[in-house]
């Protein structure tokens, strides 16, 4: 514990670096939850500097009561795979109820919630719409609404940085789980910043309140906080897949593939009839800001082209904080169905992904990348400015 609390302004030997919200709540806080059973939404991204888990932390602190925990998409420890229902059951290591929140119920029910008075949110997100983490937080906060609890969110960083703001202002009619609120692609928040939005903008009336980190700066990429990288999903191992997410998912849902089933998700992409030395001299050529690309075949052991030889590029950073992720994105759909527009393909919830209805008419009427980006340009300036600038915890 002792570790866990010490240099609290984020001073290191080497560098600076940023203090999570569990860290600042502990050394802090505590007076938040004093005398309050309490509940804990988390997974393996819920650690310390000294990666000490926020579970072991908090059941093993003598002055907090911790009585339940949550687990979103993948499970508490991570080991679940994308997409599969995660079942309830009780943790070995603490005899605490562990509750899903990704199988038969998305939102904590009365019964979830009966010995619990506040619960903590502790998940590392990384910054894109299409995550669903975020949305585990918006149904937690509209029970926590339902039923009168507290709701205490441990902050960490935006990876991707809190300075760019990309894409369309999702659209009504493109709202599912993995896009519930109207956000763009990359909404340039952490997830205390969007709680804060959330309960103001959608008037949730929850008691929330938010253990800011210490030391972090809008401008900052997970590369420069000085904290430890835990993979946040089996599909996004390194910094580098959550670097790239925001913009290389948008050749999900299509027959492009977005790299999952190799050991670079999101890094490597391609297609099965894509020849991948002309699309590095496409792409390169295109000279999307702070990255490169370089030609690369490979096969991917599980997911939509398993055993398939796919051809594509892997995506080199150059500079983080220079990468436009929607056009990098939109720039290597364009490219590839260029290369042959009769094995290109999108499926019915493209637009979900997106999150604008009239996106994909555009892309398969081969408009341009930059008229694309210009048909949301003003909603979405309107809405940094009216909305989301209102909400920023970290000047």
């Amino acid at each position: 514990m002792v570790a866990a609390v010490k240099n609290i302004e984020g001073n290191s030997q080497n560098n600076q670096t940023v203090v999570p919200g569990i860290e600042v709540f502990l050394h802090d806080h505590l007076d938040w939850i004093k005398g309050k059973q309490v509940g804990l939404i988390t997974n393996p991204t819920g650690v310390d500097r000294h990666l000490v888990s926020d579970i072991d932390l908090l059941y093993n602190h003598p002055d907090v009561q911790l009585t339940a925990l949550y687990g979103p998409e993948h499970g508490i420890r991570g080991n679940q795979e994308g997409g599969e229902q995660v079942e309830s059951y009780m943790d070995e290591r603490t005899g605490l109820p562990v509750y899903s929140l990704y199988g038969s119920t998305w939102k904590p029910s009365k019964d979830m919630l009966r010995h619990v008075d506040v619960l903590l949110f502790d998940i590392q997100d990384i910054g894109s719409n299409v995550y669903t983490y975020i949305y585990t937080l918006g149904f937690t906060m509209e029970a926590a609404s339902e039923f009168d609890i507290e709701v205490i969110v441990l902050d960490r960083p935006n990876p991707i940085g809190g300075v760019k703001v990309e894409g369309p202002l999702r659209s009504p009619d493109t709202v599912s789980f993995m896009g519930r609120f109207l956000l763009p692609i990359r909404h340039g928040l952490t997830i205390g910043e969007l709680a804060t939005m959330w309960n103001h903008e959608y008037s949730m009336g929850v008691k929330l309140k938010v253990a800011k980190m210490k030391g972090w700066r809008r401008s900052m990429h997970f590369e420069d906080t000085g904290l430890p990288w835990v993979m946040t999903s089996p599909n996004i191992p390194t910094d580098e897949s959550a670097y790239l997410y925001a913009g290389t998912e948008l050749l999900a849902n299509t027959t492009l593939s977005t790299g999952i089933g190799t050991t670079k998700p999101f890094e490597l992409v391609g297609g099965t009839w894509v020849n991948g030395e002309e699309l590095e001299k496409e792409m390169n050529d295109r000279n999307v800001t702070g990255v490169t690309f370089r030609s690369i075949y490979y096969t991917p052991m599980h997911g939509d082209h398993e055993g398939e030889l796919v051809g594509g590029v892997q995506v080199h950073i150059i500079e983080p904080s220079t990468i436009d992720l929607v056009p990098l994105g939109l720039h290597l759909v364009d490219a590839m169905r260029n290369q042959s527009p009769d094995k290109f393909e999108m499926n019915s919830n493209y637009a979900e992904i997106i999150g604008d209805s009239a996106v994909p008419k555009m892309i398969k009427d081969k408009n341009s990348v930059d008229s694309i980006i210009d048909s949301w340009a003003d909603e979405l300036n309107t809405w940094i400015v009216q909305v989301r600038d209102h909400y920023l915890l970290y000047k």
